[in-house]
């Protein structure tokens, strides 16, 4: 994305978020090959993400990302934050040197992650067990992932295309696509949220090539 389009990417994402539209689940039918969307893939994952009741934002640098961060995990009393992410942890300890990460994940109120990619078509953060663990994003009652703009692709072949290059030799065994938090329709077809995984899934999304 060009330096000069920061801020319209910004207004596009606030005017996208506003017309955003429930989950659907509409009776199973065969799909049309899809067309290309206009819009930027930042916009178009927020619109996405924001759809299956993911919680987005933009920040034009990691410097406003974190401080972002740092206010959301106060406002909402989450003390206990989990991260096995040693780019994360060395980019917030940069800035918050007095910020302590807890340890357990089985006993943390949110787990904060970086991902692989962001697809935009579906809305979906990609989570690897070499970058991510196998359970983080999965296991804690909140999930936060921390993402800059560059790892934003258009759809799932690119998001895997992305994986082989950065992994030639070795995949990962476990890839994971989330889209929000988790939901079942199974009990007597009503949709519950966070039954089987995270109950909140927040998306923070930097400009900056690298996150620290």
């Amino acid at each position: 994305m060009h330096s000069d389009s920061k801020q319209k990417v910004l207004q596009k994402i606030q005017q996208a978020l506003k017309t955003t539209v429930p989950v659907p689940f509409n009776k199973t039918e065969s799909s049309p090959i899809y067309t290309v969307d206009a819009e930027d893939n930042d916009v178009l994952f927020a619109k996405n993400f924001a759809a299956l009741s993911g919680k987005f934002a933009y920040f034009e640098n990691i410097s406003l990302l974190l401080d972002a961060l740092m206010q959301l995990l106060r406002e909402h009393k989450m003390e206990k934050v989990f991260c096995n992410d040693d780019g994360l942890i060395k980019a917030i300890n940069s800035r918050y040197p007095e910020f302590i990460f807890h340890g357990d994940l089985a006993g943390c109120d949110v787990a904060l992650t970086g991902c692989e990619a962001l697809v935009a078509r579906t809305g979906s953060i990609v989570l690897s067990s070499i970058a991510n663990g196998r359970a983080a994003g999965v296991y804690a009652p909140i999930h936060i992932c921390i993402a800059h703009t560059s790892q934003v692709v258009s759809d799932i072949s690119d998001a895997l295309k992305k994986l082989r290059e950065k992994y030639p030799l070795n995949m990962p065994s476990l890839i994971s696509f989330a889209s929000g938090p988790s939901r079942t329709a199974d009990i007597e077809k009503t949709l519950v949220i966070g039954i089987h995984g995270p109950q909140e899934v927040y998306c923070l999304l930097a400009e900056d090539a690298e996150l620290n």
